[in-house]
């Protein structure tokens, strides 16, 4: 990094490349100095050279191994700011839903999402920074055919509230669990309900989600926002 990018606060994002991960980047990008996470090097690529400050960080999520030498890569010693944005989801019935869909997304969805903060804690500690995982009102309750979704994001909320209670006062934790967000991904789960009429002005836009990134990060030294759910006003 450049003599005035250093200066900047750091953020590694993952799932940058699109969605809600690229809203949050372009969000932060205007005071921080950006880490595009991704797999898909020419997106994560045209991120990069939209946002003032930023590199791309590439790595399979699925691969421990390629996480830990992408993170070494960075040669970063503080974080300030680390999101969990990349994510699997997909609705399946329980009798339908074979073994390696399940290791699939609790792959993603949490198993990596714990190794990546496990090898930047350190550099988060000693910026005092602060972790945000973007999680869905499927944390919170779950119905027929997201036994596989919910089910990750009601794991990935018991680790960051663990998470949250062993760095107190160190690092801070916030999980945001946003309603229906207009991403391609809404775009395939609609679809597979067997909606046609697609209409993505209904739901909530990837950029209020960011708003609600940077209104955690801003918070004052002394408070921490813990969890945040950010609804449609007609779902």
């Amino acid at each position: 990094m450049s003599t005035d990018t250093a200066a900047k606060p750091v953020a590694l994002i993952t799932g940058a490349s699109r969605g809600i991960g690229r809203a949050i980047a372009e969000n932060l990008g205007r005071d921080h100095h950006i880490l595009v996470g991704g797999t898909n090097a020419e997106r994560v690529q045209a991120v990069v050279e939209a946002l003032p400050s930023a590199e791309a960080f590439i790595a399979d999520l699925g691969d421990a191994e390629a996480m830990k030498q992408a993170w070494e890569q960075t040669g970063l010693t503080r974080l300030d700011v680390l999101v969990h944005s990349a994510g699997l989801a997909w609705m399946r019935d329980v009798a339908e839903a074979p073994l390696s869909e399940w290791r699939q997304m609790f792959e993603i969805n949490v198993f990596a999402v714990a190794e990546l903060t496990r090898l930047t804690l350190p550099a988060l500690r000693a910026a005092r920074g602060e972790v945000i995982t973007i999680n869905s009102g499927s944390g919170y309750r779950s119905r027929g055919g997201s036994a596989l979704y919910s089910g990750t994001k009601f794991a990935l909320r018991a680790f960051t509230d663990a998470l949250r209670d062993e760095e107190r006062g160190t690092v801070r934790v916030t999980s945001i669990h946003p309603g229906q967000v207009d991403t391609d991904m809404q775009v395939a789960l609609q679809e597979s309900y067997g909606n046609a009429n697609y209409d993505g002005g209904r739901y909530i836009a990837p950029e209020s989600v960011a708003d609600t990134v940077r209104l955690a990060i801003e918070m004052p030294a002394a408070s921490m926002v813990e969890e945040l759910a950010i609804r449609p006003v007609n779902p």
